[in-house]
């Protein structure tokens, strides 16, 4: 026969089934200990021992903490709203969908330092900055010269090298800028054909100060340093147009440091840049890397070898 019963701490009012008489357990309500007055004064052999907890109700559908964690939440959204939980989630999202861009920045330049090394089991260089005219004019930019690389041969042949950059039929290949040249992060991103992948174009007297120089193209040889130890491309956060032959940064002017402004190896990532090594890998360069260290990294013939610094 049931037995009603009453918590003595809380209140709480509930019946209990027979079987549970003169034992003692936690009130489902409140947890403090309580026991069953025992009405038939002995006790049943297949009762619950000593120590279980005491039911209120029947288990048909989660217990009472259950339903008092989702009352407290349905209240918890009442007070403070959706737009407050959606502003404290925003944060979590957008790293998340930031470190996804970095990816995809990332695996670009992946492609393009293999382009560069297909281009170089072709041509035995890598290819130049940009070659100019029998004057200096830049006319054509490396990143037109690796088309055939990245699976752009239709745009390859439709640009003509007899013709400088910015030339009516060379603006209309300009309009159709590969997708792995675009950084993701980038507020340029799916709005205009400007890149922000350069790379540092060192002076053809000193030949080689830096992996790419107008005209002429450094071969592996030439890379004393070693590819694993020399910079190859490096991300800008300011974009430019990608077929432009005299946008790329320049190694007498820039500024040795990651993230140091327009002229500087920088990106839309916050806190590093992505950047290629000759030997094809991509590391992410953190602001703290100093100066000098950043010189020897993308000088591929100073004699000091240094790796990529996190």
């Amino acid at each position: 026969m049931p037995i009603p019963f009453t918590c003595p701490h809380c209140g709480s009012q509930t019946t209990v089934a027979d079987q549970y008489a003169g034992t003692s357990g936690p009130c489902a309500s409140c947890g403090q200990t309580i026991t069953i007055p025992d009405t038939s004064f002995s006790l049943d052999p297949g009762a619950k021992p000593l120590g279980a907890p005491v039911s209120s109700a029947p288990s048909s559908g989660g217990s009472s903490s259950t339903m008092v964690v989702l009352i407290v939440l349905g209240v918890m959204c009442l007070c403070i709203g959706p737009g407050l939980l959606v502003a404290l989630l925003l944060p979590a999202v957008q790293a998340a969908r930031e470190a996804a861009r970095r990816m995809q920045c990332s695996n670009n330049l992946k492609q393009i330092g293999l382009a560069l090394h297909n281009y170089h089991d072709v041509h035995k260089c890598f290819p130049p900055a940009y070659i100019a005219d029998k004057n200096g004019k830049p006319m054509h930019s490396w990143r037109v010269m690796i088309l055939p690389f990245v699976e752009g041969n239709a745009l390859y042949d439709q640009y003509d090298f007899n013709e400088p950059w910015d030339s009516p039929n060379n603006m209309a290949v300009a309009s159709q800028m590969p997708a792995v040249f675009r950084c993701p992060s980038s507020p340029q991103v799916g709005t205009g054909n400007e890149t922000n992948y350069v790379v540092i174009i060192g002076d053809p007297k000193k030949f080689p100060q830096t992996l790419f120089s107008p005209n002429k193209g450094i071969a592996f040889r030439n890379i004393t340093d070693g590819t694993a130890n020399t910079i190859a491309v490096v991300e800008t956060a300011t974009p430019v147009p990608w077929t432009q032959p005299d946008v790329d940064l320049n190694f007498s002017t820039m500024q040795f440091a990651i993230n140091a402004g327009a002229n500087s190896i920088s990106s839309n990532h916050p806190g590093v840049a992505n950047v290629i090594f000759a030997d094809g890998s991509v590391h992410a360069l953190s602001a703290g890397v100093d100066s000098q260290p950043l010189r020897n990294m993308i000088q591929p013939a100073d004699g000091n070898a240094i790796g990529p610094i996190p």
